[in-house]
């Protein structure tokens, strides 16, 4: 296994703009919500963790995501160490910690997975729990580092939310793998759960169906039991059923239904059924939610790039800010879902090449949560 290469560089940088990465803001976070994020955080790497293969590097010199586990479960010892130096002394000077060489003496690699899960979760929740103690008058006490640069209370949780943000960056295809296996486990459960057919489903399907005609064909993005596939069909529509869960494709097969293995971030879009003709439709009903925010653009660029000039989008997507684990539903395992807001989506959809028709805010008749709801069409 090579060595990783040392990161010699002073990120106190991210205090002053935003990560150009990982897209970390500080001047976007408000303290109040520093014990939040550390918790919600904590979660990508228990559920990262579970992984088979989180103990391999995805490249000789990148670490695994047990590796990046391990260091963030210590860049949570650490600061939560200098967090309560801050608080009970004067401007104190913390220790210098070389987190290369903890990770060569801790054999970060060679960690149970389990093990680290565990230390993890309770390094995390024993800094929530110090930053949600802060009293409101100690969050400018001063603090500096061995190299001489300062931090008051407030920058130095900013400081160590962008560490454990970006690592998080770092690992989100393994994240995402996480998010396919709580369905994969679930894909039945999830299927007899989700039969129901509202009003709304229906005259959104029928809406779809009148706009595009007869026959038209449609690739529907997380078709997930099918549903909303035999749907579409007997609205007159022909559907390729794609979804990026093996264990919804093998649930679809073995109800007879066509259905293909596809990652819209990453594989051929191109129709087997019609090689070289782009589609007239795309359906995409609460499952774009779990693309990483980096990565929705080119997702909807490739989806424009598939569909005919005059060909429809319908997308369903969560509303809110930032991102979270949930488990709930009729998933067992936990799934990471983002959240975004009409204004960033909007604008989102019309570099990636749609016009947006119509995006408005809905809620959900079942649970009550604020969607997004969405017709857009690429230009003619």
């Amino acid at each position: 296994m090579s060595e990783i290469v040392p990161d010699t560089k002073d990120w106190t940088w991210v205090l002053d703009r935003p990560c150009p990465d990982c897209g970390f803001d500080a001047a976007a976070v408000t303290v109040d919500r520093l014990a939040e994020v550390v918790r919600d955080n904590a979660t990508t790497w228990e559920a990262v963790l579970t992984l088979a293969d989180a103990g391999e590097r995805p490249a000789t010199d990148t670490w695994s995501p047990l590796e990046y586990a391990c260091h963030i479960r210590d860049v949570h010892r650490v600061f939560d160490g200098r967090l309560a130096l801050m608080l009970a002394e004067n401007e104190p000077r913390f220790p210098n910690w070389d987190q290369d060489e903890t990770a060569l003496e801790g054999r970060y690699g060679e960690q149970d997975p389990g093990v680290v899960s565990a230390e993890l979760l309770e390094a995390a929740e024993a800094i929530a729990e110090r930053y949600e103690s802060v009293p409101p008058d100690a969050w400018d006490r001063r603090g500096l580092r061995s190299n001489g640069s300062v931090f008051t209370v407030a920058s130095l949780g900013r400081y160590h939310l962008h560490d454990v943000v970006h690592h998080a960056w770092d690992v989100r295809a393994a994240a995402a793998r996480a998010t396919v296996e709580a369905y994969d486990a679930s894909a039945a459960a999830y299927r007899d759960g989700t039969r129901a057919v509202s009003e709304e489903d229906l005259a959104a399907v029928a809406a779809f169906a009148a706009d595009l005609g007869p026959g038209a064909r449609v690739l529907e993005v997380g078709s997930a039991g099918g549903r909303d596939a035999g749907l579409l069909e007997d609205a007159g529509l022909s559907v390729r059923r794609t979804d990026v869960s093996p264990g919804f494709v093998a649930l679809m097969r073995a109800d007879g239904q066509d259905a293909d293995l596809l990652d819209p971030l990453t594989d051929d879009l191109d129709d087997p059924a019609r090689p070289g003709t782009p589609y007239d439709g795309v359906w995409a009903s609460a499952s774009l939610l779990h693309v990483d925010r980096h990565d929705l653009p080119t997702v909807l660029a490739r989806l424009a790039g598939a569909t005919r000039p005059g060909g429809l989008l319908r997308l369903w997507l969560k509303e809110g800010d930032g991102a979270a684990w949930s488990r709930h539903g009729h998933v067992a395992g936990v799934r990471r879902f983002t959240f975004w807001r009409p204004e960033p989506l909007a604008e989102v959809l019309a570099d990636a090449g749609w016009e947006v028709i119509d995006l408005r805010h809905v809620d959900s008749t079942v649970s009550a949560e604020p969607w997004l709801d969405v017709t857009a069409r690429r230009p003619a």
